[in-house]
């Protein structure tokens, strides 16, 4: 079973490579673009076919290393 995982930083925390990002498109000639947000992307095979187990493990994961839950959101997807 395959997991795409959406980590991104919560609202109101602050977030310097986006607005690096921001700065640099601008720069760029790409006028308009504002309050760019960076986050991670990760991709997850299981081994494990029962969906409800799948979402637990992944949880878990996320829970205690994927993802620092204080400052970041995470989003699953099983597919």
């Amino acid at each position: 079973m395959k997991a795409k995982i959406k980590v991104t930083l919560k609202n109101g925390v602050l977030d310097p490579q986006g607005k690096a990002i921001e700065h640099a498109l601008g720069s760029m000639g790409f006028s308009g673009v504002n309050g760019v947000r960076q986050g991670k992307f990760f991709e997850v095979e299981l081994a494990e076919t029962d969906k409800a187990k799948a979402e637990v493990m992944l949880k878990q994961m996320c829970e205690k290393l994927i993802a620092n839950t204080v400052i970041e959101n995470y989003a699953i997807e099983l597919a």
